[in-house]
């Protein structure tokens, strides 16, 4: 990563799921952390938040995501990136998520799941940890 280029981080906020708020409290804590921070708004598509990681170049995409829906979700996801050779872009997740998933939301591609009640600074120090580290695109 070039070092005078702040990471790009796309939120995005997945299917039928309207509740934002949690979202928009992660989206202030990556700004304040020197993050440029693109929201997608409410009920994305997978292949919208694809397109917009593509169009917008980025760095990482972040789901938030309260309903159930989590796990077909990261399947379509990461497939799709997959098959634009976006492997390189580092996938993380938030929300309602039980952790007997987690590990098999990793073995999909997701580097990390981050519960409501976790940190900004975890977060932020976590994205930064791996962004900076891998190689420029």
């Amino acid at each position: 990563m070039d070092p005078g280029r702040r990471i790009r981080v796309l939120m995005a906020k997945p299917g039928l799921d309207g509740h934002d708020r949690g979202v928009k409290v992660v989206i202030q804590g990556l700004r304040d952390a020197g993050m440029e921070v693109i929201y997608t708004g409410l009920r994305q598509t997978v292949d919208q938040i694809v397109a917009a990681a593509v169009q917008e170049n980025v760095d990482v995409v972040g789901l938030s995501i309260l309903s159930g829906a989590y796990m077909g979700i990261a399947r379509k996801l990461t497939a799709r990136m997959k098959e634009e050779d976006l492997g390189d872009i580092l996938v993380i997740m938030g929300g309602n998520i039980l952790e007997k998933h987690i590990p098999e939301l990793k073995a999909l591609g997701v580097a990390e799941v981050f519960h409501h009640h976790a940190d900004l600074g975890e977060i932020a120090r976590f994205i930064r940890g791996r962004v900076e580290g891998a190689p420029a695109r």
